[in-house]
């Protein structure tokens, strides 16, 4: 038996009595969307400044991905890989073309994928670079983000995420991001590690934006080290940042990203998800070249959802559509305006001090202690006004949109944005 939701009161109380309590939303209902726009259960329009975490790059309900969808999902959903399928060594061949690697392994969430890499590395360091069985060791950055698995918050800086959840991974060595000196140093003094795992621009952490020569100077660290560069961009792939991925650093590709030498750092395994399917279907990918990925035999690792016929369509759709509507560049020259309003705004008022980020992920710092309430209330105000945006790390706010926004649409979210926090009373 279903129940008919009627209101976002009737929705929120079934998802608080039957749900486990895992996320704190805001307080919308949405129940439909379309590009830029998403509609509460009442019919209030909002313009979505998330993006569901930038897995809807490509906006909502993108006509050619669901079309992709749902032809293929009229013809074969599902094989498991027991058996070949028509369509996966399509789309291996697709996606390793697109982002310039030899090897693909197929996934379905971030956090899967994150899990795949370590997994990769872990074994790469044991057969290729003979470092004994299990003393592999893998740097991290502090403050990251990489998903919520028992691994993964091992090494997260996360209490909410790492309390009671014990006994932890071993394996893992923290250093402060975008600290070169620090990384280097790990790699002079400690044995045996095998990979340095980190985001170009750390997302959760408050869109965290190194410095211009950090990820250049990661990569030469690693490699003179004999350690594998780990890439995730889950988060900033695919166009979020004004490139095809964040490692393009200043990109300038006017038509495509043909990931030009002089700015593209290459990583030993690049993580994608999200966006990888325009927040159509679960469909993540770790990518990387033979002499690492042929570490991977038969039975050592997989999915049964993994690389199947739908995620494979969608995925090649979701992409197709960032090259042919020019995603990356508007994402790069939308998110220039977006700063120098969020700049002027800083100009008229006390209570926003910071704003950072690149392409269309940006953030602005509220002038409140992460344990004030600051910045939730300016999101609840947001709401009311017309526009969706939610908290990370306390005291700010993140602002990503879907990259199909246009520059008018962009100045009305800007106005509105500018309104709420000039009229804010704390």
């Amino acid at each position: 038996m279903t129940t008919e939701i009627r209101t976002s009161q009737e929705a929120m109380e079934l998802e608080d009595r039957y749900g486990a309590h895992n996320y704190h939303p805001l307080p919308v209902v949405l129940s439909r969307g379309e590009g830029v726009y998403v509609w509460d259960v009442e019919g209030k329009r909002y313009f979505d400044f998330l993006s569901a975490y930038s897995a809807v790059n490509q906006g909502h309900c993108h006509p050619r991905i669901i079309g992709a969808l749902k032809e293929q999902a009229e013809t074969l959903t599902l094989t498991s890989r027991a058996f070949y399928n028509d369509v996966l060594g399509v789309y291996e061949k697709y996606v390793t073309e697109y982002f310039g690697f030899e090897k693909v392994l197929p996934m379905n969430t971030g956090a899967e994928a994150v899990e795949t890499a370590i997994k990769i590395c872990r074994k790469w360091g044991y057969e290729k670079r003979s470092v004994p069985e299990a003393q592999a060791k893998i740097v991290v950055a502090e403050g990251n983000f990489h998903g919520r698995t028992t691994t993964i918050i091992s090494f997260s800086n996360d209490e909410d995420a790492r309390k009671n959840f014990g006994p932890y991974t071993p394996g893992f060595i923290k250093v402060p991001y975008n600290n070169i000196e620090a990384l280097k140093k790990v790699l002079q003094e400690e044995d045996n590690v095998v990979g340095f795992l980190v985001e170009p621009i750390q997302g959760e952490a408050g869109v965290f934006t190194p410095a211009d020569t950090y990820i250049r100077e990661v990569a030469a660290l690693c490699h003179e080290n004999g350690v594998l560069f780990i890439a995730d961009e889950i988060q900033t792939g695919i166009a979020r940042t004004g490139s095809l991925l964040a490692v393009c650093g200043n990109c300038s590709c006017e038509n495509k990203c043909e990931r030009q030498p002089e700015h593209y750092t290459k990583p030993d395994i690049l993580i994608l998800g999200k966006a990888l399917s325009g927040g159509v279907y679960p469909v993540s990918a770790v990518l990387t070249d033979n002499l690492i990925m042929d570490v991977i035999k038969p039975g050592q690792h997989g999915s049964t959802f993994g690389g199947n016929p739908l995620a494979c369509k969608v995925a090649m759709a979701a992409l197709e559509v960032v090259y042919d509507e020019g995603l990356m560049q508007n994402a790069r020259r939308l998110g220039n305006i977006f700063r120098e309003r969020m700049e002027q705004l800083i100009g008229k008022t006390n209570l926003v001090k910071l704003v950072r980020g690149k392409g269309m992920l940006n953030a602005v710092v509220i002038n409140d202690s992460p344990q004030s309430s600051t910045a939730w209330d300016i999101c609840v105000a947001l709401k009311e006004a017309g526009l969706l945006a939610k908290p990370t790390h306390g005291n700010i706010i993140r602002f990503a949109p879907p990259l199909v926004m246009t520059e008018e649409q962009l100045h009305e979210c800007c106005d509105i944005i500018e309104k709420t926090i000039l009229n804010f009373k704390r």
